[in-house]
């Protein structure tokens, strides 16, 4: 086997704001590993919150790439993004050599849950702009809105976006909130009919046993939530899981999750990152388990350098094509 790697730099069509940062470009690590003449392609997304990086995912990958086989990424601990990358690039180089779709050979459905869109952290009268000129364009199904800005406006924030839609909302609040602070926030979130409240708290904090006990509506947990060993201590302090492949390590990991979530009772959500459609057509492949699904990350680039996942009725549907699908575009002309 032949692997080698890259950081990729990915330009977003807007400005995207969460809590904790503002960026209008992405690093991303895109894996390439070759066998018997075809290859398999896999992205990295690595996720600053756990001090990961391109620079330290590419490290990783490069420093590992010369063992005699890469059964050693479902057994290693760091550089999650860059073993999801290994991973997905291992799944879509079988399923090429198969000649079949990477979700059939894993006997998995092609379709899952309509994709929510992110409407990005501003002031309340500005996502409320953003949110009716999603809904008017009639491509997506859900919203998920970043909440967290600390200035006592996030349910302003929700209220002004459901005054100009009915579209199902999520909400997401990057750790931001403090107990008190989510206990009085989910009381109206609730009247406002949002579906859930992701991540409220920050990650490990005690109050989560209550706020689960006392929330009006779901509550789902992100940065609590990495691997299938964190899935017992999950259900003591939500209603549900957010999975992502950044911080898992992989396709088969999150296949695990997913299902493990299931026999604990948890609802479960697909998230992702900033991420090109190679990174998402990998997503596809766990989202018919999920409950929920955001995997927008492609849709927000100006240009997305893997084209092949589509958008129909607001899913994001993998392609036929043997592996992942996905194949590399031209240069953007710009």
């Amino acid at each position: 086997m032949d692997v080698s790697a890259r950081i990729v730099t990915l330009e977003l069509a807007e400005t995207f704001v969460i809590a904790r940062e503002t960026q209008d470009t992405a690093e991303v690590v895109q894996v390439e590993i070759r066998q018997g003449g075809e290859a398999g392609y896999g992205e990295a997304a690595p996720i600053a919150r756990y001090d990961q990086s391109a620079e330290s995912a590419l490290a990783f990958i490069e420093e590992h790439a010369d063992r005699d086989s890469l059964d050693w990424i479902y057994e290693e601990h760091e550089e999650p993004a860059a073993r999801s990358a290994l991973d997905a690039a291992l799944l879509d180089l079988r399923a090429k050599a198969a000649g079949t779709p990477a979700w059939r050979m894993l006997g998995l459905d092609r379709v899952g849950p309509p994709t929510s869109w992110t409407i990005w952290l501003g002031d309340p009268d500005d996502m409320a702009r953003r949110a009716e000129s999603t809904a008017a364009l009639g491509r997506f199904r859900r919203l998920k809105l970043k909440l967290g800005a600390r200035d006592g406006l996030d349910v302003e924030r929700v209220r002004a976006v459901r005054a100009v839609t009915s579209l199902p909302l999520q909400v997401d609040v990057n750790e931001f909130w403090t107990l008190e602070e989510a206990l009085d926030a989910v009381q109206e979130l609730a009247t406002l009919g949002v579906d859930y409240c992701e991540q409220p708290l920050p990650q490990g904090d005690p109050g989560g046993v209550e706020l689960k006990r006392r929330s009006p509506l779901p509550i789902y947990v992100d940065e609590d939530c990495h691997t299938l060993a964190d899935l017992d201590t999950c259900a003591e302090i939500a209603h549900g899981v957010t999975i992502k492949l950044a911080k898992s390590g992989g396709v088969t990991e999150a296949l695990a999750m997913a299902r493990k979530a299931r026999e604990l009772g948890l609802g479960v959500m697909l998230g992702c990152m900033i991420e090109s459609g190679l990174g998402i057509a990998a997503g596809c492949l766990v989202a018919p388990l999920c409950d929920h699904v955001d995997l927008d990350g492609n849709l927000l680039l100006a240009h997305d350098p893997w084209p092949g996942i589509e958008l129909v009725d607001g899913v994001q549907i993998p392609p036929e094509a043997p592996g992942l699908g996905v194949r590399e575009a031209a240069a953007d002309p710009r």
